[in-house]
């Protein structure tokens, strides 16, 4: 078992985070999970990401799960986060919202630009979140 520094051993406080402060810090990372259901199970993808305005912006590929599912409004999670294990500290935001495909074809390229995905996949369906309820917390000293 790896031993843990002795700042670990304090316990943090948890601090709820209001909404603005949530999508600040969202923005201010690059990397996150999007949660929704296939086949009336839950499913998680890791992805990449981008904040504009109250929306969450990913990337996905054609055919996807997630691509399919935008079609009929589907609710969403999004939730990233900055920890670290040895202070035990950090943050963590939620965005729970529908999610829908851009259609928009100028909208999706400015997107396209924005967002560079991390995969050598065919990611070129843009997927906007909606940020209906968002939470968070901090953990610190």
């Amino acid at each position: 078992m790896k031993s843990e520094p002795a700042a670990a051993a304090r316990a943090a406080r948890m601090i709820e985070l209001g909404r603005e402060e949530c999508l600040e810090l969202l923005g201010g990372v690059a990397f996150g999970r999007v949660g929704f259901t296939r086949q009336a199970l839950p499913v998680i993808r890791p992805v990449n990401h981008l904040v504009d305005g109250d929306t969450v912006v990913i990337r996905t590929h054609p055919g996807s799960a997630l691509a399919r599912h935008t079609t009929v409004d589907e609710v969403v999670v999004y939730e990233a986060d900055d920890l670290d294990p040895y202070t035990r500290t950090g943050w963590s935001v939620m965005v729970t919202g529908r999610a829908r495909l851009v259609t928009a074809e100028w909208e999706a390229a400015r997107y396209r630009a924005l967002l560079v995905p991390w995969t050598d996949r065919d990611v070129d369906e843009i997927v906007r979140i909606q940020a209906d309820l968002v939470t968070g917390f901090r953990l610190t000293h």
